[in-house]
């Protein structure tokens, strides 16, 4: 890729998903700073305001945060590219899905059976945690008081911590998340059951803060798309379940903004 002259000394990234998926942030974001000649960091992410605030200029971010920060007339983001995920199931598209957990000898083989159920969710803030599932639920006329009782966790990996320990029954993860599990902590993936699926939804996006020059932006998006391009790349790529980074539109994530309205619309959103 041909050199420019970046406007930013520094490029400094913030996840705001899961922590099993740092590393493959990692990679993507060293990759993109060797690609347009800027140094870069990468840490956790406390508040969507950082973006505001020129404390983090690329984000990983839930697609449902994103869609809430559209909501803003002065939204600080704009979509930089998104993954396409490995495996027949997500069809060669920016998609991914909710995937509903037990523990392996658990008595439960479907969703309709969870009633009353223990039911761990990541945190509010989350599509594939808590807000699809709302959705899911809506469109069985149910609410989450269908469960018995709901354990807030704090993140995907320790809902399904809490489904080992047996605190809690079930519980929806990103299917991404156990994808990278599955390869790399397969013991831990041996311990749970798939009884059903939510989605496909539009998988959470890259977001680059608009007060970044259209230059920048424009080489950095490029090196984002071109990353299964190179042979090693690519090979790194597969570590984390990515086929590759393609452009994903705002429209696309239509079908998370048409969810969180008709759950927002019946006040399932504050229900925890």
């Amino acid at each position: 890729m041909q050199q420019f002259t970046p406007s930013l000394p520094t490029i400094q990234f913030a996840t705001f998903l899961s922590p099993v998926l740092y590393k493959i942030y990692e990679y993507i974001a060293e990759y993109v700073g060797e690609q347009v000649g800027s140094s870069v960091t990468l840490r956790t992410g406390q508040s969507l305001e950082e973006f505001a605030h020129g404390t983090a200029d690329i984000g990983f971010l839930c697609g449902l945060q994103y869609v809430r920060m559209k909501n803003h007339h002065a939204c600080p983001v704009e979509l930089l590219a998104a993954p396409v995920l490995e495996g027949q199931r997500y069809q060669h598209r920016p998609i991914y899905y909710s995937d509903i957990i037990v523990q392996q000898e658990s008595r439960y083989t479907s969703f309709e059976e969870l009633q009353n159920c223990t039911w761990a969710y990541n945190e509010l803030a989350s599509h594939s945690g808590y807000n699809l599932v709302c959705y899911s639920l809506l469109k069985r006329a149910k609410t989450p008081h269908y469960f018995g009782k709901m354990l807030a966790t704090g993140s995907h990996l320790q809902s399904l911590q809490a489904v080992l320990d047996g605190k809690a029954d079930a519980s929806a993860i990103d299917s991404h998340l156990l994808d990278v599990l599955r390869q790399e902590r397969p013991e831990m993936a041996a311990r749970i059951r798939i009884i059903d699926s939510f989605g496909p939804s539009t998988i959470p996006p890259l977001v680059v803060a608009s007060r970044l020059n259209e230059d920048s932006k424009h080489h950095i998006r490029n090196a984002l798309l071109s990353m299964h391009e190179d042979l090693h790349t690519a090979k790194e790529l597969h570590k984390g379940r990515i086929e590759r980074l393609v452009v994903v539109y705002d429209k696309d994530y239509n079908d998370i903004r048409a969810m969180l309205k008709q759950v927002q619309q019946t006040s399932l959103q504050d229900i925890g």
